[in-house]
């Protein structure tokens, strides 16, 4: 017992003397913090609203009662996703899996990094060399205890995939190439395409609002692991309109680069969940390469923080730029949606325009109404406004599928362009006609008082 408060003492001693604090309490040392505004994103500073129909509910729906709401700030994308933005999710998502697929074939077959063809593309981990201490100790203690044996295991990401059929390396990689495609007879035009079934993304995430509520339970119990498959579902331009001849757009929306600046359509909820966490891993990877701290996570907006966002600033407005009109001064539409019976392209646009279409608001968020309506982090209960809380509102309860979208769309009337109005869709239905966008929390100064900050606006 001696020895151990002796050695303390010591400790102690050397640390007072070379701490360069002078005994003072002046907290822990880091790296100083500025804030980075996202690329593609806007500054929405955080403040009070009245939430809710500033008009009557002609409709008679009841479900939006005005309530007075503080949300904190955030920034939100200034447009919505769009085909080319989620395609690059899913080329990671593809590109992910066959690099994983060729790293479990060559360690089955004992090929390493010094064998050429297949061997190239070996995990990482396979020579004791490219593994630093802390990742050989995590490879001996951890690796293979999961559910999955090569859970943790890292991909080699620095090679170069082959995607030309004529300059496949081996036959191992043949076989892993050609488990991604669909088979030769089902193709036809001389497309032979990728099994979109085959492109899951992995992620986790901790249900934090059950485990601040029952701390018997250990934290691994609260961590969740989701599988989604995350490709668009492109038939819903067919299902979705009985007796219409849209299989054009069933054929090229999605991956055709001409639509490359349209908003995506076709995701789900979950995968619109999914996305989110792709963005984070994403970017904090590269802060990582970087040695810098990791960003705050991207995810959906609340309903809360969607409504306040499009109003734009302005008190009990109807539309984002004011109202009560959909048209402007000179006559024109000021947003893509249904304004005639029948007549889809009296607005000049008979689907989905380019995400960045129209003016936007003025906190320059483009198709805050119409274009596609998007889902937000909530569930749709007619009276979740009388309960909820005035700070940071946001109901999501796990068991209602129930989830709320915002901001109508191409093929909606003016009355789903309003801010205050509400809609709902079930979280595994994907629509030609609702898409999303993304939100990342604000951290730092209080933002009337970073002007100093200019990279922050």
């Amino acid at each position: 017992m001696k020895k151990l408060v002796a050695l303390a003492a010591i400790i102690f001693t050397l640390h007072s003397c070379n701490s360069g604090d002078r005994g003072e309490l002046v907290g822990t040392q880091g790296k100083k913090w500025h804030p980075e505004k996202p690329f593609g994103m806007t500054l929405v500073p955080g403040g009070s609203y009245i939430m809710g129909k500033s008009d009557d509910d002609f409709v008679a729906v009841n479900d939006a009662p005005t309530k007075t709401v503080t949300v904190r700030s955030f920034y939100m994308d200034e447009t919505e996703i769009t085909n080319a933005e989620y395609r690059q999710f899913v080329n990671w998502v593809r590109d992910s899996t066959v690099r994983l697929k060729l790293a479990i074939i060559a360690d089955e077959f004992g090929l390493t990094s010094e064998d050429e063809g297949t061997g190239a593309y070996a995990f990482v981990d396979q020579e004791d060399e490219e593994m630093t201490p802390y990742e050989q100790y995590e490879y001996d203690n951890y690796f293979g205890m999961g559910e999955d044996f090569y859970e943790g295991r890292k991909i080699n990401n620095r090679i170069e995939l082959i995607w030309d059929t004529a300059n496949y390396p081996d036959e191992y990689y043949t076989e892993v190439m050609d488990s991604m495609y669909i088979r030769p007879e089902e193709a036809y035009n001389g497309q032979r395409t990728i099994k979109t079934e085959k492109l899951i993304f992995q992620y986790t995430w901790m249900d934090i609002q059950a485990a601040a509520r029952d701390v018997s339970k250990r934290r691994k119990e609260f961590i969740i692991k989701e599988e989604v498959p995350i490709y668009p579902d492109t038939t819903v331009w067919i299902k979705d309109y009985n007796y219409s001849y849209n299989e054009p757009m069933h054929n090229d929306y999605f991956w055709h680069q001409a639509y490359g600046d349209y908003p995506v359509v076709g995701v789900n909820w979950k995968q619109a969940k999914a996305f989110t966490a792709w963005r984070t891993l994403y970017k904090n990877s590269y802060q990582k390469s970087r040695r810098r701290q990791h960003v705050n996570s991207f995810r959906l907006p609340s309903e809360a923080e969607w409504e306040y966002a499009a109003r734009g600033g302005l008190e009990s407005a109807s539309y984002p730029w004011g109202g009560p009109y959909t048209k402007n001064d000179r006559g024109c539409f000021r947003a893509n949606f249904k304004p005639l019976r029948g007549d889809y392209a009296a607005d000049q646009a008979l689907y989905t325009v380019e995400a960045k279409s129209y003016e936007p608001n003025d906190y320059n968020l483009y198709n805050m109404a119409g274009n596609v309506a998007e889902w937000v982090d909530a569930s749709y209960d007619p009276s979740s406004y009388d309960f909820s809380s005035n700070m940071n509102p946001n109901v999501n309860d796990p068991e209602n599928y129930r989830k709320v979208v915002r901001g109508g769309s191409w093929k909606d009337i003016a009355y789903f362009l309003q801010v205050s109005s509400r809609d709902y869709e079930y979280r595994d239905s994907a629509r030609s006609y609702i898409g999303f966008r993304t939100v990342q929390d604000y951290m730092g100064t209080d933002v009337i008082l970073n002007e100093k900050f200019g990279d922050a606006r």
